[in-house]
């Protein structure tokens, strides 16, 4: 490292923190200022908590643009402070319109603060992310009161001072600061543009939902990636110093990183060959459900009993993924029943498909159809299959729809269901006297169970 100018600048730094203090702070003046601000902090409060309670901002502003109403909000939040500038710009000129060389250095300052803490204030309100809102009225408003302490430039100076030459690249800790705040402006930037785009994207209905999100995210990525490369090359970093560092990259990629590019690459996959898209109904495994949302890693599956799966994108291309609406919406279902013996088998089939046809959710084209499947040791099994057209409605609760209308149009039309359970015939064979055994005694029909 490199320090040629870091005593310097702390010694000019240290210079003007005595010259000032000595010049202003060791007066009588210092606490006449003092009391005077305190004073008129305490006016400006009680004023602003009385316009505030009569006077109802959302009522007033509810017609306004929005960025006008953030604004105007944003001055009503710091009223206090306005008014607190307002009053001590008043009394300061006062003072020095009535006095003969008065002090008034620690008033100017004061006001000079206040004035930089509401302008930030104000301009950042249209900032939404609160986070991000933050950083920048902090961060602007520190400069500022450097800037009014008259500290910016020797605090620039230390800082570029120490220097760490890396190669051909000039490390100090200004650089890094620099770098960091314009890239955290820069990445904001682009992230609020992609998120304006992506929202114009999705008012395209000539766009299929997967391309809809394919675009999203190449233009996010996009964007980001131009975010970083502006940020660095404004800085006067050569791109090249960073092979060394974009290779390492690379090898982590191939090792410690796979699976996310492995994710990432899949989602790719997907939104392009439209295989899965937001909207359909899927399978896969134990997990069934809707597609809500298809991300860089994962795609999240809604199974509409209160939980969400984040299913990774390798998953279903690596896995077999039954897609119930991939190329239309139409899906057949079976119901499986049975009917006892004594029913007429060509009656029972009637039955069932005029049952499935009451159903609203199921088509009548194309139409119910029911199958005699097997004579079993209790009844007669038969299979209903019958088709639906929105299986983003849900796919149980028209399967039991269809089922309450089996029952009660077989109970209407006489069609007997099997008791639950095979039926048995017990036999008794009476005890052997020694002599034979006698034949099996045959129970009346009337006794049989």
């Amino acid at each position: 490292m490199d320090f040629p100018d870091l005593q310097a600048a702390l010694a000019a730094l240290n210079s003007g923190l005595r010259t000032t203090l000595r010049t202003n702070f060791t007066s009588i003046w210092l606490p006449i200022q003092l009391g005077i601000i305190v004073a008129v902090a305490a006016v400006a409060l009680f004023i602003a908590r009385t316009v505030r309670a009569r006077f109802d901002l959302v009522s007033a502003t509810m017609n306004w643009p929005p960025y006008a109403r953030l604004a105007v909000r944003a001055m009503m939040n710091h009223l206090g402070t306005i008014i607190f500038v307002l009053l001590l710009s008043i009394v300061r000129v006062s003072m020095r319109a009535s006095m003969d060389r008065p002090r008034t250095y620690l008033m100017l300052i004061a006001i000079d603060l206040a004035s930089a803490w509401v302008v930030i204030n104000i301009v950042a309100g249209v900032i939404r992310n609160q986070f991000v809102n933050r950083v920048v009225t902090v961060s602007v408003w520190t400069l500022a009161a450097l800037s009014i302490l008259r500290l910016l430039d020797p605090i620039v100076a230390g800082l570029d001072s120490v220097t760490l030459n890396l190669g051909g690249l000039r490390i100090t800790p200004l650089v890094i600061l620099k770098a960091s705040v314009l890239m955290v402006l820069l990445v904001w930037a682009a992230v609020a543009a992609s998120n304006f785009l992506d929202r114009r994207l999705r008012s395209f209905s000539d766009l299929t939902p997967s391309i809809q999100v394919l675009l999203s995210k190449l233009i996010r990525i996009a964007l980001l990636a131009f975010a970083i490369i502006i940020a660095l090359s404004s800085l006067g970093i050569d791109l090249s110093v960073l092979a060394v560092f974009t290779g390492a990259v690379g090898v982590g990629l191939g090792f410690g990183l796979q699976k996310i590019v492995s994710n990432l690459v899949s989602g790719i996959i997907l939104l392009a060959d439209k295989s899965i898209k937001p909207g359909d109904v899927i399978s896969v495994g134990d997990q069934y459900g809707w597609v809500t949302t298809m991300g860089a890693r994962y795609t999240a599956v809604d199974t509409k009993d209160g939980r969400e799966y984040l299913i990774p994108n390798e998953d279903f291309v690596t896995q077999r993924v039954v897609n119930w609406s991939y190329s239309n919406n139409l899906i057949r279902l079976e119901v499986k029943f049975g009917a006892s013996y004594s029913s007429d088998p060509r009656k029972v089939q009637a039955a069932a498909i005029a049952a499935a046809a009451s159903v609203p959710r199921v088509l009548k084209q194309p139409a119910p159809i029911c199958h005699l499947l097997a004579f079993g040791g209790s009844a007669v099994e038969y299979r209903l299959a019958f088709w639906i057209g929105d299986p983003g409605a849900g796919i149980t609760a028209v399967r039991s729809n269809v089922m309450l209308a089996l029952w009660d149009t077989l109970e209407k039309e006489g069609v007997g269901l099997p008791k639950p359970g095979p039926q048995r015939v017990i036999y008794e064979r009476a005890k052997d006297d020694g002599e034979g055994l006698p034949p099996l005694s045959r129970p009346h029909p009337e006794e049989r169970p």
